[in-house]
């Protein structure tokens, strides 16, 4: 055989090879292929569509409230009307707290998370607002945009909103919530703040959804245009489903998938340490005021959502849907099975807990929840990351 010849060969052969493994570059892992199945279900059926409900709600809220002020200015009864508005602000929180596995990204990066989410209320503050002509005058004109850009954390958001909708009686000093509606004898001072906090709410909603989609409907994107709201082009949800390709800012679908869980290790910490850990402790003022809704006495609701967003996070939200814990199963069925148990668990010992916002502390019931959320936090963190990491 000629030399030429032989080079022929050679040279086909190393163009063979490099083309194989160009190919083997391209072909995703099965890890890859798995984790990307779960992604597009859990960014639309349990992220986007998340956002989507809580941004509704808010919407209704935004409206029951807007009665509750022209009833104030009108001096007409609006009984009906307050207690509506309670029933919305609970809806729109529900999805709020379900939404807490996914705090990264949007929330966290733009400060929507503290900017809605903040508490206990600054009441010394609330007062002097309340009592200020020009700063209530400019609420009154300005409404959600003045309070989103003026007001400080603890001034606006969930608990503002809920210190005006519920009833509260002083004990000890204090602001104790009955979770009943608010009597119908807000001043118009307050009734005024209360929609201006509302607007400011939903707002945020409303710039979570999109965020994560991209877009939102005309009446929504309105919304944000009438409230001059920078828009952030995050495209968040693409991001994740198109994780490894050029522009996502996950080089792979188990960094996405990691992300995913430590959203859910994060959450299932804060219920665990401070959420309920605090009250149980409260050995301070502070910590005896750490109760998360004390007005609308929802605590534990809150915590059982909370752990609802693990678990459709974790599970997915539609039955059948492909989800990590798909994954996991077919790598560790046991672990899986660990997993789903331990947030079964921690729900029902949540909803075991009674008069959380008055009795927390030494409450048995509130330490043995405690413990079954840590468990959560513990598998995730410890077993199923470690998974991925495979």
């Amino acid at each position: 055989m000629n030399k030429i010849f032989k080079f022929a060969l050679c040279a086909a052969a190393v163009i063979s090879m490099v083309a194989c493994n160009n190919q083997k570059t391209d072909v995703k892992s099965d890890k890859e292929q798995a984790l990307e199945r779960a992604m597009a279900p859990y960014v639309n059926n349990t992220v986007i569509a998340t956002y989507s409900a809580m941004a509704n709600e808010g919407i209704n809220l935004r409206d029951h409230c807007a009665d509750i002020l022209i009833s104030v200015e009108g001096g007409y009864e609006y009984t009906e009307a307050m207690k509506k508005a309670g029933e919305a602000w609970r809806a729109m929180r529900k999805h709020w707290e379900q939404s807490e596995a996914f705090l990264y990204g949007p929330a966290a990066a733009h400060n929507i998370d503290p900017h809605i989410d903040s508490w206990p209320l600054d009441f010394n503050a609330m007062n002097a607002l309340l009592n200020d002509p020009v700063r209530m005058a400019a609420i009154e004109e300005q409404g959600g945009a003045y309070v989103g850009d003026k007001l400080g954390y603890a001034l606006k958001g969930f608990h503002a909103c809920e210190y005006l909708l519920f009833e509260s009686v002083e004990k000890d000093g204090r602001a104790v919530g009955t979770g009943k509606p608010h009597a119908t004898n807000l001043t118009h001072a307050e009734a005024v703040y209360l929609n201006g906090i509302v607007e400011d709410l939903v707002q945020q909603a409303i710039l979570l959804e999109y965020c994560w989609a991209g877009t939102v409907s005309e009446e929504k994107m309105a919304i944000l245009e009438e409230g001059e709201v920078d828009v952030f082009e995050d495209k968040y949800g693409a991001q994740m489903i198109n994780a490894g390709k050029a522009g996502s800012i996950y080089v792979s679908f188990q960094e996405a998938a990691e992300e995913i869980i430590s959203g859910c290790v994060d959450i299932a910490g804060e219920v665990a340490d401070l959420k309920m850990g605090n009250p149980y402790i409260s050995s301070t003022p502070e910590e005896r005021d750490y109760i998360e809704s004390p007005y609308s006495c929802t605590s534990t609701t809150d915590f059982e959502d909370n752990i609802i967003s693990i678990k459709n996070a974790y599970e997915g939200t539609k039955t059948g849907e492909y989800s990590i814990s798909n994954y996991v199963y077919s790598k560790n069925a046991e672990l899986d099975a660990s997993v789903r148990q331990a947030i079964e668990d921690a729900i029902t010992a949540i909803k075991a807990i009674e008069d959380f916002e008055n009795t927390a502390k030494d409450n048995t019931q509130v330490k043995t929840a405690i413990e079954k959320v840590q468990v959560i936090a513990d598998l995730m963190d410890k077993e199923v990351l470690a998974l991925l990491a495979e």
